[in-house]
């Protein structure tokens, strides 16, 4: 066959290269999309601008030990425990509930962990975060129930040392790396907040609506 013949060939198969470099599907890793949020972004628009907006109170006297976790769920299943089961992929334990082996997916950075010493159970509004918007006066009781909450999305498997990066920030301050999972993230914290009734700033509400348009 002649070369010009091959000409038209080439042409697409070069430019199907590019596209694919471009969009990251070759020279580099990309993780898949992050995970879908519980809620909706209307339903979290509405909440959103129903929150109290309030200068951040004073971390004194903050103490985790203020929020009481983890409470047993299940036999000798914690919280913790319960989350890694949850998940997790084919997770085992023994007899006392705690992992011995599975995987999980961190919605934070994509990663995926086989260990479950890789793995921390992160609250997503943070425990410190919420005792400076609102929770400082609260009973210990609903600081427990903050703590413990596996009805909300408040408590997720997630990279250890991603979670120790975000320590007790707000998205104003710090937002997952993985871009796909901001809308899942904003209209998550949005849902907690609303449901607990915690306050934010202006510079945390406006982080949470330009989350919500990655939606």
């Amino acid at each position: 066959m002649k070369l010009k013949s091959w000409l038209p060939v080439l042409v697409v198969l070069i430019l199907a290269v590019f596209v694919a470099y471009k969009s990251g599907a070759l020279g580099k890793k990309t993780p898949g999309p992050g995970p879908a949020p519980t809620g909706d972004a209307a339903t979290a628009r509405a909440e959103l601008a129903q929150l109290v907006v309030h200068a951040r109170g004073s971390m004194q006297g903050y103490s985790r030990d203020k929020f009481p976790h983890w409470e047993m769920i299940s036999g000798e299943c914690d919280t913790r425990e319960t989350v890694l089961k949850r998940d997790g992929q084919n997770v085992q334990t023994d007899a006392k509930c705690e992992a011995v082996s599975g995987s999980w997916r961190s919605p934070y950075d994509g990663a995926t962990w086989t260990k479950p010493s890789d793995v921390d159970i992160d609250h997503l509004v943070p425990l410190g975060q919420a005792w400076e918007s609102g929770a400082a006066q609260w009973s210990t009781d609903r600081r427990k129930e903050l703590a413990n909450d596996l009805t909300h999305p408040q408590l997720f498997a997630v990279t250890d040392n991603v979670n120790q990066a975000k320590g007790d920030k707000a998205p104003d301050e710090w937002r997952p790396p993985l871009e796909s999972d901001w809308c899942a993230y904003a209209v998550d914290w949005i849902e907690v907040k609303s449901y607990y009734q915690l306050t934010v700033i202006e510079a945390e509400k406006s982080a949470l609506s330009d989350m919500l348009n990655r939606c």
